[in-house]
């Protein structure tokens, strides 16, 4: 059995409806060697409407829910450290309240046996502490080796280099920010007949304007960037299911000491490869 822990600000719909379909893939046996041990969030109820929505499905799924409101946590340190982080150099201030936070965090969780730790649209950044003592994975909307920042930053990125395919990995979490080796990942083609003509109206735009005047017109509106979003985004809860569904059949495994990334018991740098799986799941839904 592989027990997780899930880690989720509870932002926005699509948290809940990632829990949701997990907890579901459980329900009905696709995923009959997982368990939720627990949902943690860093909110409380009646911060936000969405995190209430989202802590009130977990509560009506009978998952044990943890929560800490990061913003009611030692509040004058946390907004010390934001101002210093705000001048573009590291904060001493804010990496000593994220350590503090996540301590009081991990005796939050202490009586809970885990395997795994999920991050699922969890938006605060973990300190080194944490990391080195607790093994999660993180999504990330780009191929192992490809860009990196926010999915909108990935995109982007994507479209600059004219790369002929797009995809989302699934990563070991390491004190270093999105840097941890992947664990799994899934690709799909930006190049053919779907996508060649939104490429020939980014080059005709690019014409008469340079590409940083092209993003800041357009942004998520450009149709290439909604199309690469769009196909992206539909492959994430899939590719978290069938990561899940590995793990727990034991094809990978992530070292607790090194946390490198061992495939089929062979160590790994680029993560196994879930395209078939993740293309006969959505194959599945449609």
């Amino acid at each position: 059995m592989l027990r997780i822990g899930w880690f989720s600000t509870g932002r926005d719909r699509d948290a809940l409806t990632l829990f949701s379909k997990v907890h579901k893939a459980i329900q009905e046996g696709f995923l009959e060697d997982v368990e939720i041990s627990f949902v943690y969030c860093n909110r409380e109820p009646g911060e936000f409407p969405e995190s209430d929505e989202f802590m009130a499905y977990v509560k009506k799924c009978n998952v044990p829910l943890i929560y800490l409101s990061h913003r009611k946590f030692m509040p004058k340190l946390r907004e010390r450290g934001l101002e210093e982080s705000k001048r573009g150099v590291g904060s001493q201030a804010l990496e000593k309240w994220r350590e503090m936070y996540d301590r009081r965090l991990e005796k939050l969780i202490q009586n809970y046996s885990v395997d795994l730790n999920m991050l699922a649209g969890y938006m605060l950044i973990l300190s080194e502490y944490f990391t080195r003592r607790h093994v999660m994975i993180n999504l990330h909307p780009a191929p192992p080796g490809g860009p990196k920042g926010t999915w909108q930053e990935v995109i982007w990125e994507t479209i600059k280099r004219r790369l002929s395919e797009a995809g989302c990995m699934m990563h070991v979490v390491t004190e270093n920010l999105d840097e941890g080796p992947p664990a799994t990942y899934c690709t799909f083609p930006i190049k053919g007949p779907k996508f060649d003509g939104l490429w020939r109206e980014v080059d005709e735009k690019l014409e008469s304007l340079s590409f940083e005047e092209l993003k800041a017109a357009e942004g998520e509106e450009n149709p290439l960037f909604k199309a690469i979003r769009r196909e992206e985004f539909k492959r994430e809860t899939p590719l978290i299911i069938e990561t899940l569904k590995a793990m727990s059949q034991q094809r990978i495994r992530i070292d607790d000491g090194t946390r490198m990334v061992l495939v089929d018991g062979k160590a790994s740098k680029r993560g196994l490869c879930l395209n078939r799986e993740v293309e006969k799941h959505l194959g599945s839904e449609a």
